[in-house]
C-alpha cells in the first residue's frame, strides 16, 4: 500500500463539477489500495476576491488579519472535497493548516515553515481515512494564523508528503506537465518526461508557472520528487526530481518568458540551461 499526497489547485477546484471530478479521481486512487493526504487550493480566483473584498473595507491592512481572512478560501473548499468524498462512500475529514501541525515562523503573508508535526493526518491515514488538507497555511510560533504566499499549496503538498514519508507527491494543475515551451504560445511545444530540480528553479525565475519557486526548492532540499500532471485529463504528466539527466539529452529542451520584460532564459525544460552541474553547460540570458 502507498502513501500518495495530491495536491489540486484553484483551476482543478474551480467549480462545483471540478470539485466532484476530483473526489473521483481521490476516490479512485483510494479505492486501489492506497492511503490518500489530500491539498488544495482556493477555489478559482476566491483569493482575489477576499483580497478585493479587504480593498473595498478597509486602506489599512494589518497582516494578521489579511491571514485571516485568505485562509477561508482553502478551508471552504477542503471541507466541499470532504463532503464530495462521503457522497462517493469514501471517509474524509477535512483540516486547517494549524490542526495538522504546519508550524511557521511570524512573518504574516509570507512565512516560512518551521516544523510540520501531521499527528492528526497519521490518525486519519491509521483509520482508513482520506485526509483533506486546506493549503498555503499554517500557525506561527506564536500560536498566530499564517499564509505562506501566493501559490504555496505546492509547498504545503512537498512538506507534508516529506513529514509523511510519502511514496509520490502529485501536484495537479491546468496543464499536463512542464513544456519546452508555452503551449498556449507554441503550439508544437513538447511535454517532457523529466525535469531536474535545479532547471525547474531557474524555469520558475524565468516566468514558468507550472510550480511555486519555494515549492520547488523544498522539494530539491528535501528529495521530495514531485509528479506534475493534469486535473483535466489525468494523465501522466512531467516527474521533477534529483535525477541527473542521460549524457544524451539535450542541453536547452525549452524556453520560459518572464513578462513584462520579456526575459527568457536557456535551460533544460522551459527556457534554462542546466545548471552549473557541467562547467561547461552554464545559464544564459537573452
Amino acid at each position: 500500500m502507498a502513501l500518495i499526497v495530491q495536491k489540486y489547485g484553484g483551476t482543478s477546484v474551480a467549480d462545483p463539477d471540478r470539485i466532484r471530478a476530483v473526489a473521483e479521481n481521490v476516490a479512485l486512487t483510494k479505492r486501489r489500495g492506497n492511503d490518500v493526504v489530500v491539498v488544495v487550493s482556493a477555489m478559482g480566483k476566491a483569493t482575489d476576491h477576499l483580497i478585493a473584498l479587504a480593498n473595498s473595507v478597509s486602506k489599512n491592512q494589518s497582516g494578521r488579519e489579511m491571514d485571516m481572512l485568505l485562509t477561508t478560501g482553502e478551508r471552504q473548499t477542503a471541507a466541499l472535497l470532504s463532503m464530495a468524498l462521503a457522497d462517493r462512500g469514501i471517509d474524509a475529514v477535512s483540516y486547517t493548516g494549524s490542526q495538522v501541525g504546519i508550524i511557521t515562523d511570524t512573518a504574516h503573508r509570507k512565512a516560512k515553515i518551521v516544523e510540520v508535526k501531521g499527528d492528526r493526518v497519521r490518525a486519519a491515514i491509521a483509520e482508513g481515512k482520506v485526509a483533506v488538507i486546506a493549503g498555503f497555511q499554517g500557525v506561527s510560533t506564536d500560536k498566530e494564523i499564517t499564509t505562506m504566499g501566493r501559490g504555496a499549496s505546492d509547498l504545503t503538498a512537498s512538506a507534508l508528503a516529506q513529514a509523511l514519508g510519502a511514496d509520490a507527491c502529485e501536484i495537479y494543475t491546468d496543464v499536463t506537465g512542464v513544456f519546452t515551451a508555452d503551449p498556449r504560445i507554441v503550439p508544437q511545444a513538447r511535454k517532457l518526461a523529466k525535469v531536474h530540480f535545479d532547471e525547474m528553479l531557474e524555469m520558475a525565475g524565468a516566468g514558468s508557472k507550472v510550480l511555486a519557486m519555494r515549492s520547488v526548492e523544498f522539494a530539491r532540499n528535501h528529495d521530495v520528487p514531485l509528479h506534475v500532471r493534469s486535473a483535466f485529463t489525468w494523465e501522466q504528466g512531467t516527474l521533477v526530481s534529483n535525477e541527473e539527466p542521460s549524457v544524451e539529452d539535450p542541453i536547452i529542451s525549452g524556453v520560459a518568458a518572464a513578462r513584462p520584460h520579456h526575459r527568457a532564459r536557456r535551460a533544460r525544460g522551459g527556457e534554462v540551461v542546466r545548471p552549473s552541474r557541467s562547467p561547461k553547460r552554464t545559464s544564459t540570458s537573452t
